[in-house]
């Protein structure tokens, strides 16, 4: 039986008792410091494939067509990759070219679901310090200043570094200089982006014609 007088005594560990911890504390930190280092790669995999699912979506939901207007499929929702001012990066932009003047203002592009803030950068802008310069709008989009990603090639149906999504979620490449509906920039075959770190890795987005599924090239999905 213990009695108060005993516990008085133990007003202290053991010796046993901190070396036990202390090895305890050692596996722990062993088997989190690995998953502290950040992938790069995988993050602006999953960031620009999350985007042009994102514009697909928006696509859907706006159900946007004016087929009394000869130039309306100017206004596909789109998921565009620019190059920054001065060749200081690459960033991403989501929205609709309501003007039809073949760029995305900051009220024609989408709010960044993560932050609420514009997915919008002028392309005649620097952008090596991200949204540093201009903490309004979404630092999401900046690809090489949060990835390194250094350049991006299209390649299959898409000869831009531009895929919109019409009212019924369907994918089409050129179509910002469209001047009649005749859906001629309709997705025929695969669409494949290849994306490229300045560590030289690089990774490949899919987007299927018809359907205008996106994924990543190589990895199954969760």
């Amino acid at each position: 039986m213990i009695t108060p007088k005993d516990l008085m005594r133990r007003n202290a560990f053991t010796m046993l008792e901190l070396v036990f911890a202390i090895v305890v504390l050692g596996i722990i930190a062993a088997l989190a410091i690995p998953r502290l280092d950040r992938d790069y790669r995988q993050e602006a995999a999953d960031t620009i494939l999350a985007d042009i699912r994102y514009a697909q979506h928006l696509a859907l939901l706006d159900d946007r067509q004016k087929f009394n207007d000869e130039e309306w499929q100017r206004e596909f929702w789109q998921f565009k990759i620019e190059s920054c001012g001065g060749g200081s990066g690459l960033f991403i932009s989501v929205g609709s070219d309501r003007d039809h003047q073949g760029d995305l203002d900051r009220n024609e592009v989408a709010l960044d679901p993560a932050n609420g803030k514009p997915m919008f950068w002028k392309n005649t802008d620097d952008c090596s310090n991200g949204n540093e310069s201009d903490p309004t709008v979404s630092k999401n989009i900046f690809l090489t200043k949060r990835f390194g990603v250094d350049s991006v090639t299209p390649s299959g149906s898409c000869a831009t570094q531009y895929i919109g999504f019409d009212h019924l979620g369907r994918p089409h490449t050129g179509f910002s200089g469209s001047t009649q509906p005749n859906y001629a920039s309709y997705l025929s075959t695969a669409c494949i982006y290849t994306f490229t770190l300045k560590t030289g890795e690089s990774f490949q987005i899919r987007i299927e014609p018809e359907t205008g599924y996106a994924s990543i090239v190589g990895q199954a999905e969760l």
